[in-house]
């Protein structure tokens, strides 16, 4: 098994380590394509032609009393427009991150926006009866991991989209990429 070396910045300290090259990829690979498969499936059961009726949030937004963003959410449940904001874009905004998640493609994007969802959830949730660490919490991480592993590098459309010319020319748009 080859191991390569990588430099970490850590607090002001520069920090070598090794890790498993071909193993490193496949592992990230592997994380992206999971929680890709579960965003998207999360999104798609909320669609109203597969779930058979429409999702509303209401209930949850309404009822996260013990939340510390509770009056956040309690300010959405009640806003009318927020509310049917929220409706559409929790089960369109899961199956899209999922999706891009899968095939690879803006995947440091879609990494932030599944980051924001679960930072939602997990403060939305607040069930830390057992500790601060829970699957909301996990997911999150899974996010971070994503977004800075750039897993869309790896056997992903990030990959061709980083080699176009378009892409050169803006080194930003990198970025949202891998």
């Amino acid at each position: 098994m080859a191991t390569n070396e990588a430099t970490v910045d850590w607090l002001g300290r520069e920090q070598e380590f090794e890790y498993a090259g071909s193993v490193a990829g496949y592992v990230t690979v592997l994380v992206r394509l999971v929680v890709g498969y579960w965003f998207l499936m999360s999104g798609w059961t909320k669609f109203a032609f597969v779930a058979g009726t429409p999702f509303s949030a209401e209930g949850y937004l309404a009822n996260a009393g013990g939340s510390p963003i509770a009056g956040l959410l309690a300010f959405v449940a009640e806003t009318p427009w927020l509310l049917e904001f929220t409706n559409f874009m929790i089960p369109v905004g899961e199956f899209l991150i999922g999706l891009g998640l899968i095939v690879g493609a803006l995947t440091r994007l879609a990494a932030f926006f599944g980051g924001v969802l679960m930072t939602l959830f997990y403060l939305g949730n607040a069930d830390w009866a057992h500790g601060y660490v829970n699957g909301d919490l996990l997911g999150l991480l899974m996010f971070v991991l994503i977004g800075t592993f750039a897993a869309g590098r790896f056997l992903g459309v990030d990959a061709y989209l980083e080699a176009t010319e378009f892409v050169q020319q803006r080194p930003k748009l990198r970025y949202l990429l891998g």
